[in-house]
């Protein structure tokens, strides 16, 4: 969303300006509830508040500072009227940007994530999406809709890496158990030792299941 290109001095023709405009009011613009929200909000704190509303409502996770582009900062701006430039005021950590997200989740009737609810969302990429789906960039996308779907707001970015990660673990080892079970008995004698075998699938497969998903 950027009206000039990365080339300096370099304008983006007339038509692209159009659509990046048509693309900021339709994504960046505060309805009525969303304006009575920043009562009793001003300055850097008013505009980073709506900033952050808007964002959530677009992805369904809260942003970093560098996530929300400069256009839409410029554009909230105008809608707020406060200086663009007071949003790298806008502080990032503490109380107040803990109490404006606990304000925005409860706006979009989005509720923290728990323990329970990781550990459901590896079990779910585990059975659902590793057996179609190789790509971890592909499984990151998949969890965060899913997590829109249940209105939970996402876990933290090295979070979904860390249960992306469980749930390929899991997958992986549910594939050999069951592909081991369907093998012929000569054929996995072959393979492995059959003591061997069923000390690993006894005492290894249901600790694994239980400590996926845990934090």
């Amino acid at each position: 969303m950027r009206i000039f290109s990365a080339i300096e001095g370099e304008r983006i023709p007339a038509d692209a300006q159009r659509v990046e405009l048509e693309d900021l009011i339709e994504c960046w613009t505060l309805d009525e509830a969303e304006v009575e929200s920043l009562a009793n909000k001003s300055g850097a704190t008013c505009l980073g508040f709506a900033l952050m509303l808007k964002f959530f409502e677009l992805e369904g996770r809260f942003p970093r500072r560098e996530d929300v582009p400069k256009a839409a900062v410029d554009y909230m701006a105008g809608q707020v009227k406060f200086d663009a430039a007071l949003f790298a005021e806008y502080r990032w950590s503490g109380s107040t940007i803990e109490y404006h997200r606990a304000q925005i989740r409860r706006f979009q009737g989005f509720r923290e994530p728990t323990v329970a609810d990781e550990d459901k969302l590896t079990f779910w990429l585990a059975d659902k999406m590793c057996p179609v789906e190789t790509s971890r960039e592909r499984l990151r996308a998949a969890l965060l809709a899913r997590c829109r779907e249940e209105r939970t707001e996402p876990p933290t970015p090295k979070q979904i890496e860390r249960l992306a990660g469980a749930a390929e673990a899991l997958f992986e080892r549910e594939f050999d158990f069951t592909t081991t079970r369907r093998l012929p008995v000569s054929a996995v004698t072959a393979l492995e030792d059959p003591r061997t075998a069923s000390t690993f699938v006894t005492r290894t497969w249901p600790v694994s299941r239980r400590s996926c998903g845990t934090t």
